[in-house]
């Protein structure tokens, strides 16, 4: 069996559930999950994303790849987790390839939880929460370099002096 590069869309409906409580403050949410995410069974599941280290350094602890862990942590933080897109047509995992998106539906998140500011991981999840959520929700959204590996511009010291602002808000 050879191990060939995806080249062809698939239809791929986002497989997690929205992760928040009432307690909730900032919502971040990305574009849409990764291969290695859907393996994880859990946001930000590729090893290189950027996400957790960033999380790490932002509130100065250290985090375990354990899914429960990283849910509790994230909770206990007030920080609800999502995807813009809930479903689409993509090749592997690359955002340029996203095609006949179906947008997740966030009003549950803001009706049962206290969001007080949005941020987007990256220009794609930007774009989608502008064109489909932004007037639903009636909230504006900041838009935060993405922490894909992808996104190899960003050292992390950058990625860091523009992400700690959501430790702010809590």
């Amino acid at each position: 069996m050879t191990n060939r590069k995806m080249t062809k869309h698939q239809t791929v409906t986002h497989p997690l559930q929205p992760l928040f409580n009432d307690d909730s403050k900032i919502l971040i949410l990305g574009s849409f999950p990764s291969v290695k995410t859907r393996e994880y069974g859990f946001f930000y599941g590729h090893p290189k994303n950027r996400f957790w280290p960033l999380i790490e350094r932002i509130f100065d602890v250290k985090l375990s790849t354990d899914i429960e862990e990283r849910r509790t942590f994230l909770l206990q933080h007030h920080i609800a987790v999502y995807d813009v897109i809930y479903q689409c047509d993509i090749i592997g995992s690359g955002d340029s390839s996203i095609q006949n998106v179906i947008p997740s539906d966030l009003s549950r998140i803001f009706k049962e939880a206290d969001i007080k500011k949005v941020f987007c991981n990256g220009a794609t999840a930007y774009h989608y929460y502008q064109k489909y959520q932004e007037q639903k929700t009636n909230a504006k959204a900041i838009q935060l370099p993405s922490t894909s590996p992808a996104n190899a511009r960003y050292s992390m010291d950058d990625l860091y002096n523009q992400w700690k602002v959501i430790n702010y808000i809590l």
